[in-house]
């Protein structure tokens, strides 16, 4: 058990994350509300479904309907506080304009039932969910005419939660989206070619679309930003910032060459966008590798985006190893992979695939203080997966909290700004790229008609530790 105890109350907050992502909500949402599709090249249900029947994201956890009991087990659990994503197509089916009144009424009911139990509602705006109707009509994330929809989306979300939301996140992890989403195809929309893609590239272009996508995710948030600042923030006194996938990326050997690789990946994986937000330009290395697939950003553009950041969000799972990977030569067919010239090799040993020591948060933590000026941090995600009918013993789990929350601590004491924590995740749901496993400290069970939840022994460990933090402090005052 670790408790952070040499931190002020409204230092820290200890939080889970629950939320009914998209491959969870789609059918429920809409046959519910008959809101527009998802934004995917190839069809939503394809991404939604893995073939099996038996393992699809129509209903999976159906936190749509089962909001109010959830909310009650947080509360149970002793959360403060729940981070959740809104969906575009359910406020605004056609991506633009008529704004759907049920959909509205949803969040409204979610939020003021977080706020009824005590808890906190932390809003991302936006995750991987683009209207289809975008994505047809000029190609979403890859047309800049997506910066103004998405600003005018977000506005909406301002206007009728913002009086009881404080807490906004723009974009959920837009690196992974570039990445699984336009290089690899592995995620929505599924855009890749060949040889870097490991879909079907039935479309796309691994070479160019991901910096173009990136480009218009940063430019969309900072638009987004800064119409809340105008707009709402002095009146709603929110906070409001963007969310980035972080590994610790460490080189594979001591060499000089793994060494530059290392920082090559980081500026590449982390400084793609972490730079623009913080010092408005992309890393100079970058810029090198690149050449002129890389777009610019106008002087005004840089300008809004410098400081359009109240807080960092991270999502944080894992070590990355990186060695030098020099065999690929200057070309204009390579995919920002190849451009980084470098190899990654995910953290993981034979037993459960997934071992990840906790002194990697703090790591990752300290790089953050030191290169990017100690910001506000939220740690967004964290959390271990293990196979889905692991109905209680979840051992590795537990460990794996528990360092990572320990060395959270110690980051903490040796300064670093991180505001809270949200463990990944509060129950099982539909994981899009690893179906089979789940990361829940609540057991669902999937073959019950109800989805009853049962708790794991993780579960019965993060609810004692969020009650001696608050013993804690009691305690201290």
């Amino acid at each position: 058990m670790f408790a952070l105890d040499s931190l002020a109350q409204d230092k820290v907050s200890i939080m889970t994350r629950y939320h009914s992502s998209l491959q969870m909500r789609v059918g429920s949402m809409v046959e519910t509300e008959r809101s527009g599709a998802c934004g995917l090249c190839l069809s939503a249900y394809k991404f939604c479904n893995t073939g099996d029947d038996s393992v699809n994201g129509d209903v999976a956890a159906d936190g749509y309907h089962k909001y109010k009991e959830d909310i009650k087990l947080m509360k149970e659990t002793g959360l403060d506080s729940y981070r959740f994503s809104i969906s575009w197509s359910r406020l605004i089916p056609k991506g633009r304009g008529e704004v759907n009144p049920k959909g509205v009424g949803y969040y409204n009911n979610l939020i003021n039932e977080l706020l009824d139990h005590g808890i906190q509602p932390h809003a991302t705006i936006f995750q991987y969910d683009l209207p289809q109707i975008l994505e047809d009509e000029y190609g979403g994330w890859l047309n800049p005419q997506i910066i103004d929809d998405f600003t005018a989306y977000a506005d909406v979300c301002f206007r009728e939660f913002g009086d009881r939301v404080t807490n906004w996140t723009t974009l959920n992890e837009p690196n992974a989206l570039v990445s699984v989403g336009y290089d690899a195809g592995i995620g929505p929309p599924g855009r890749c070619s060949k040889p870097f893609g490991f879909a079907d590239c039935s479309c796309g272009d691994s070479v160019n679309e991901p910096y173009v996508v990136a480009h218009n995710c940063l430019l969309a948030h900072s638009s987004a930003v800064s119409l809340y600042r105008r707009k709402y923030q002095t009146k709603q006194h929110g906070l409001i910032g963007m969310n980035i996938c972080i590994n610790n990326i460490l080189p594979y050997t001591n060499s000089t060459e793994d060494i530059a690789a290392a920082k090559r990946a980081q500026a590449f994986y982390t400084g793609w966008f972490l730079d623009p937000l913080y010092y408005g330009d992309y890393p100079l290395v970058m810029k090198e590798n690149t050449g002129s697939k890389l777009p610019k950003f106008s002087r005004s553009q840089s300008k809004q985006l410098i400081n359009s950041m109240d807080f960092l969000g991270i999502n944080y799972y894992t070590f990355l190893y990186v060695k030098d990977d020099p065999h690929h030569a200057p070309s204009n067919k390579r995919n920002f992979r190849a451009d980084m010239a470098a190899k990654s090799i995910f953290s993981s040993n034979s037993t459960s695939g997934f071992y990840v020591p906790g002194y990697g948060i703090h790591q990752v933590l300290e790089y953050l203080k030191q290169f990017y000026g100690n910001p506000p941090i939220y740690i967004h995600e964290n959390g271990y997966p293990m196979h889905q009918d692991v109905v209680f013993d979840d051992g590795p789990r537990v460990e794996f909290l528990s360092e990572h929350l320990k060395n959270l601590l110690i980051a903490v004491r040796n300064g670093s700004n991180t505001r809270g924590y949200f463990a990944w995740s509060l129950m099982d749901l539909y994981e899009l790229l690893s179906v089979g496993d789940t990361y829940g400290l609540y057991y669902v069970d999937f073959a019950d008609e109800d989805l009853k939840r049962y708790p794991r022994s993780s579960a019965i460990w993060y609810k004692d530790f969020l009650k001696e933090r608050r013993t804690e402090r009691f305690s201290d005052h």
